[in-house]
């Protein structure tokens, strides 16, 4: 099983910088947008949601209660994205000043400033931290409290004030000139087109940078007039990752074909977009599919007038019709939207798995393993095949807690977390998982981080020293057992010494319970059997072996095999479990074998190594 890690060692020389690529860049930039708005998706639900039942024409219409609308998408939607974008750059601190600062902007424009907040939060946040970085050491003792809060007064006073002379007009104008032009595209039956870039960026893993940091500012100042926007379902509309994945759950073949009927089911209903991205990625000529399903569903969106009162998140069909406006018309074109993007997704999806006769690609994990090759997100992190199984362990030692870093830290890292930790808890492990944002991971001791290909780069920068692992896919990538295996391993070699000296009568696998009837003089090979899906335990157990024979001087090889390619001779000494074992003595007759419990660090290897020719 290949594994891109890095090891303790690795990581523990100076990371050299190296070029970053435009995609990367985009994706950075795009990564900022939507982490300002993602932590706050619950505030723009909750506005949706009051502004969908209680407006004139909701759910349940009451005057006093849409007073709230207003004031919380001209003001608390913008500030809280401001305070958001200022905490990313200097903490709580340069979230106030951010907040401060995009006040100006709001009460100099008529429109509500989702884009003037993302620029004054994060600049407020860069300026108060280079104050603080200027003259932190320049402070007289006792006056710390008296200069911080007066520099953050006067430095968002400041920017306030720029903010409504200068920034805030700019914007406001950019903000006019992109909403005329999207209105343009609209009015010309255009906007169908705009899902040819949308889908490929989406499984590209551009899909919140595109959503929460374009069409949910644009769409929210659309739906402030006029009551609902279609930007809110460009990108959020489960039809055509639907449609790809219920051609391969009756079209594919091997595991992607077993794998898609779950898929579909936390794709559709879930809304987590990403499980159909790797499905996509396995045949290129897939992008095709979600192109026409895309087109198709926002064109149908366009021509019977749908739209949602606010962003759908995550994008779920029910959270689609929880965004809805109380309207029969439109909750029916909603419906026939998703269904023909499904099925023009489906119908090109199918033509192209019928047509492909190739035979490769077919398993999904095998096809997963060629994606970061795919999408150029392979990175210069050393690989499991490339060190021995003894140094793979000896790189888990420090790990006390993993952490999921994706583009958002929502979705599927939070899948993927708690796929990872039931593992973890049923394997007996005690180990934090969790999941954040790749912006705000940290580079802290004992820190495991499991990212995407995509992003692996990104996670170097943010945590160079830490251990890191590179998957295709959170949602079913099979390096999760090995990285349980690893943590059991690292356990049992650490923790074995330790029990065994200190309760030697404890155990009956004692040094002394070597067989009697084992002749290891004549004994020239030791193999390590694996089997039931066992292998990384026994390989791990031959590396450890292998240095142990070495350094006892012994001229034994050491191999790790499977069941059936061993070679029926006495000269031959087996190292299994006692489950492993019964095969062994209904299929060989000459073999020796040493039967324990612990492959890794067995206190009977020391008497065997001893006994060796």
């Amino acid at each position: 099983m290949s594994e891109n890690v890095n090891t303790t060692a690795t990581q523990s020389a100076p990371v050299a910088k190296k070029k970053v690529g435009v995609k990367a860049r985009v994706q950075k930039f795009g990564s900022a947008l939507s982490n300002m708005v993602m932590p706050n998706i619950g505030a723009f639900i909750a506005w949706g949601l009051i502004t969908a039942i209680f407006m004139a024409g909701g759910w349940w219409p009451n005057a006093d209660l849409a007073k709230m609308i207003q004031p919380m998408v001209h003001y608390l939607l913008p500030l809280l994205i401001a305070f958001t974008g200022g905490n990313m750059i200097a903490g709580h601190r340069g979230g106030v000043v951010g907040a401060i600062a995009t006040i100006g902007v709001i009460v100099g424009s008529n429109i509500p400033m989702f884009i003037g907040a993302m620029i004054m939060g994060p600049l407020g946040g860069w300026v108060i931290k280079k104050w603080d970085e200027a003259i932190s050491d320049k402070i007289k003792s006792g006056f710390e409290m008296l200069v911080n809060n007066f520099s953050a007064g006067i430095i968002g006073m400041l920017l306030a004030i720029l903010g409504y002379y200068a920034i805030g007009p700019v914007v406001a104008g950019a903000s006019a000139l992109m909403a005329a032009g999207v209105n343009w595209i609209i009015q010309m039956k255009l906007l169908p087109l705009a899902n040819v870039f949308i889908e490929p960026a989406k499984i590209l893993f551009l899909n919140n940078a595109i959503n929460q940091g374009i069409l949910t500012p644009l769409g929210i100042q659309a739906a402030a007039s006029a009551g609902k926007s279609i930007l809110f379902l460009l990108e959020p509309d489960p039809g055509p990752g639907l449609g790809i994945l219920l051609a391969f759950a009756l079209f594919g073949k091997g595991t992607a074909k077993a794998s898609a009927p779950s898929a579909m089911i936390i794709h559709f209903f879930g809304g987590i977009h990403e499980i159909y991205f790797p499905y996509v990625l396995m045949k290129p000529a897939l992008f095709l599919a979600v192109i026409a399903g895309g087109v198709t569903g926002t064109a149908t969106f366009s021509l019977l007038n749908v739209g949602l009162k606010s962003t759908p998140s995550p994008g779920s069909i029910l959270m689609l019709f929880i965004m809805s406006p109380k309207n029969l018309g439109n909750y029916i074109g909603l419906a026939v939207g998703v269904i023909l993007a499904t099925l023009a997704s489906f119908v090109v999806a199918a033509i192209i798995l019928k047509r492909d006769k190739s035979t490769d690609t077919d398993d999904l994990a095998a096809a997963q393993g060629k994606m970061s090759d795919m999408k150029g997100g392979n990175t210069a992190t050393a690989s499991a095949t490339d060190a021995e199984p003894a140094d793979v362990i000896a790189s888990y030692k420090d790990v006390d807690h993993i952490i999921f870093a994706c583009d958002a830290g929502m979705g599927s890292s939070a899948m993927g977390a708690s796929l990872l930790r039931d593992k973890v808890k049923k394997a007996g492990i005690n180990m934090s998982v969790t999941n954040t944002a790749i912006s705000n991971l940290k580079d802290e001791p004992g820190l495991l981080v499991i990212t995407q290909n995509e992003l692996a780069d990104r996670a170097a920068q943010k945590a160079p020293h830490a251990l890191r692992l590179a998957v295709d896919n959170f949602l079913s990538s099979p390096k999760y057992d090995q990285v349980v295996v690893n943590l059991k391993a690292r356990d049992q070699v650490s923790d074995a010494p330790a029990s065994a000296a200190a309760e030697p009568q404890a155990t009956t696998d004692t040094p002394d319970a070597l067989p009697a009837n084992l002749d290891l003089s004549v004994v020239d090979e030791i193999v390590f059997v694996h089997h039931d899906g066992h292998l990384g335990t026994a390989t791990m157990a031959t590396s450890l072996m292998k240095d142990r024979v070495k350094k006892a001087n012994k001229h034994v090889s050491v191999k790790n095999l499977g069941i059936d390619e061993l070679t029926d001779s006495n000269s031959l000494l087996v190292v299994s479990s006692a489950e492993a074992a019964k095969n062994l003595k209904t299929r060989y007759t000459q073999v020796q074998v040493l039967i324990t419990d612990d492959l890794l660090s067995s206190p009977k290897y020391d008497k065997m190594v001893s006994e060796l020719k």
